[in-house]
């Protein structure tokens, strides 16, 4: 099948089964996907000019909503956390759209800019995972997490409802919420820069800001992935509808350059996208968050490296 956007020509079904490999693993940790799109389609499909940004962010806006979905049904999505996510990134998702058509059009110094961004993340988890529970006196120990894990295995073959997350209190300075044994404590302003900055990252990359959030909250504020999955999954939505309304709106000031998305090889991208994301929710309880943070790391690690060796 011919795209005529993406000047590529693909077998139909390449692009759902592809997206539907990625998203299963990925949205465990509260990652839509998106992130190991990008290089699939720019390097495998030659893929390569900004629209590419506009069309991952397609695959968000169709293949999210089924996670996420899964996720309020367990009761496992921290509102608050969520808000701080949507209103932190989507001025910075803004921001990265222009710095993407202005200054990053050429494929090859947008995968070294993406390449330190994933490999800045992926060594700060690798490094924490190597270090052990307790760093920098988290309270989030790792065998916290693995009992965390063992408790839904066990109330699921009880026939138990999980216990969803209880919000404490949420103020202009912190929010707080309880899950299960755990207290976790955060600055709702910090959370709030940090999106920014994310946010910026994420529109220039095109997968929204949400899915480079979720390592950095489980890397550097020590929450649980099992309550970050949710909320960040739900901010890539929400700055992916931004993000490709931009897109599409500026298209007009560049005629020569296609910037607006290729919306067919992103519906494609979507569907697979959908049923990944959401048996991934569905299978993220079974599956210990160490587990999880590896994985992410790994694919971080992964995709720096072959962003760095496709751009030399």
């Amino acid at each position: 099948m011919y795209f005529p956007v993406a000047d590529i020509t693909v077998s139909v079904w390449v692009p759902p089964l592809v997206a539907f490999c990625v998203s299963f693993f990925t949205s465990m940790g509260g990652v839509s996907g998106a992130f190991l799109l990008l290089p699939f389609q720019m390097t495998f499909l030659g893929y390569t000019s900004p629209s590419v940004s506009a069309t991952n962010q397609v695959f968000n806006i169709v293949a999210i909503p089924s996670g996420v979905l899964r996720y309020m049904r367990e009761g496992r999505m921290v509102w608050p956390l969520t808000w701080i996510v949507i209103i932190g990134t989507l001025p910075g998702v803004f921001l990265g759209a222009i710095i993407r058509v202005a200054w990053l059009p050429d494929p090859n110094s947008f995968k070294l800019f993406a390449a330190v961004v994933l490999a800045y993340i992926g060594v700060r988890m690798t490094r924490d995972l190597m270090a052990g529970p307790g760093k920098n006196g988290r309270k989030a120990a790792e065998q916290h997490f693995q009992n965390m894990a063992a408790r839904f295995r066990s109330k699921q073959n009880e026939g138990e409802s999980i216990r969803p997350v209880e919000v404490l209190s949420f103020t202009r300075s912190r929010l707080v919420y309880r899950f299960y044994e755990e207290t976790f404590d955060v600055s709702t302003m910090g959370v709030s820069l940090l999106c920014f900055l994310v946010g910026i990252v994420g529109g220039v990359y095109g997968i929204g800001g949400g899915s480079i959030v979720a390592p950095f909250f489980v890397s550097i504020l020590g929450l649980p992935v099992y309550t970050v999955a949710g909320a960040a999954l739900m901010g890539t939505f929400v700055t992916s509808v931004a993000g490709v309304a931009f897109y599409q709106f500026i298209q007009p000031w560049y005629p020569g350059m296609h910037v607006a998305p290729d919306w067919s090889l992103g519906l494609l991208f979507g569907l697979g996208g959908m049923a990944g994301m959401y048996l991934g929710a569905c299978c993220q309880k079974y599956v210990s968050a160490r587990a999880i943070k590896w994985m992410l790391a790994v694919i971080l690690l992964f995709t720096a490296a072959k962003y760095v060796l496709s751009a030399l």
